[in-house]
């Protein structure tokens, strides 16, 4: 029984980056020889376990044969006649492919130290094709790793359009896509990501909306732009990315990917609102017209969310800073109406809500003309 370190953690090493998750795999041993030795086993299609002091996860050697479609289409074979070399065989990446013993002697049957030094992102082997899923994991190790030089070498992006071509990509699980993009979209260089998509032709499967050159650029730059926006949230950071399509094209897209309600919500305000902010005249803009647009998104009760439309809208839309610097100027005076002061006053009901609406649109009125002077 031999445990070796594996995957990202050799790696991250060999690249000179924080290791921060080690992974084990174990040649040799059965499971009822892990629970003997204290291990907790967690794995549930195949045998993993938590050591009993350090909680990494060690997992027993195993290989996989493709039974179907999808990435669900697998069976797993887990024994201790299963080598390092086969395990490390059925990884996606070399880099990924690589392994240490506890002596610290490297174990690398496909070269994976080579790759890192040439910075290339290579399949293991043909076994890639397999699973749909890796084009994604690909894809966002290019983001991960592109602002230290790596790419994806002609041979993976060619077996990936292959695999694009053959419809493994369409038996993708929204969920699991929702997970790699979610992923992605905090890496390093997300824009890579996408670019590694579109050139293998996933990306016209899976978001056909900004897969045209004119459109993946605008989306792009906005993507960019709030990736270097110090704290961008992933509600954010896909709200810019959907940010060139039509407002109802946006929130079909985005519950196709399932993604969250929050993600769902600012992606229909930004592209709304990217048409809306177009029209507002900057000679004489109208106070009814703004306070409708903070009332289309719901100012009063969700101001952090308000502040995270500004965010991408100034992404989205670049050139002009007029209509933003606005919209927030009319913000925060209409923010500063105070509901229960009138209620003390006296007012009730509709009288209430109309007494509050006249009051932000007076505080609007009065912002646009010390803005206008």
């Amino acid at each position: 029984m031999q445990a070796y370190l594996v995957g990202g953690a050799v790696r991250d090493e060999l690249l000179g980056l924080e290791v921060k998750d080690r992974d084990w795999v174990v040649v040799g041993a059965t499971p009822k020889e892990m629970l003997a030795k204290g291990f907790k086993q967690v794995g549930a299609d195949f045998p993993v376990f938590l050591h009993p002091r350090t909680r990494e996860e060690y997992a027993l050697a195993r290989t996989e044969r493709k039974q179907g479609h999808g990435y669900h289409g697998f069976t797993v074979y887990s024994a201790p006649d299963v080598t390092l070399e086969q395990d490390l065989r059925r990884r996606d990446l070399t880099i990924n492919a690589m392994a240490k013993s506890e002596n610290g002697d490297l174990v690398d049957p496909f070269d994976g130290r080579s790759d890192i030094t040439n910075r290339k992102l290579r399949h293991v082997s043909e076994a890639f094709a397999e699973d749909p899923l890796r084009i994604l994991r690909t894809a966002r190790f290019a983001a991960r790793f592109q602002p230290l030089g790596f790419a994806v070498c002609d041979q993976t992006m060619a077996l990936m359009k292959h695999m694009v071509d053959s419809g493994e990509v369409d038996h993708l699980v929204a969920e699991r896509v929702w997970q790699e993009f979610q992923r992605a979209l905090h890496e390093q260089a997300p824009k890579a990501f996408f670019a590694v998509l579109r050139d293998c032709g996933a990306l016209a499967v899976l978001v056909p909306e900004i897969a045209p050159s004119n459109v993946f650029q605008l989306a792009m730059a906005a993507l960019d732009c709030v990736h270097n926006q110090s704290g961008a949230t992933t509600e954010e950071r896909f709200a810019a990315l959907l940010s060139p399509l039509e407002a109802s094209v946006a929130l079909e897209r985005a519950k196709a990917l399932k993604a969250p309600n929050d993600c769902r919500n600012l992606a229909r305000l930004a592209t709304a609102f990217t048409a809306q902010i177009r029209n507002i005249h900057p000679q004489h803009p109208d106070a009814e017209t703004l306070l409708n647009l903070l009332d289309q998104a719901d100012l009063w009760r969700r101001p952090e969310r308000f502040s995270q439309l500004l965010n991408v809208l100034e992404c989205a839309l670049p050139g002009d800073p007029y209509p933003l610097s606005l919209l927030r100027t009319v913000s925060e005076a209409a923010t500063g109406v105070d509901p229960k002061a009138l209620l003390a006053e006296g007012y009730k009901g509709k009288e209430l809500g109309s007494a509050i609406r006249s009051a932000r649109l007076k505080r609007i009125d009065d912002a646009i003309t010390t803005t206008n002077d």
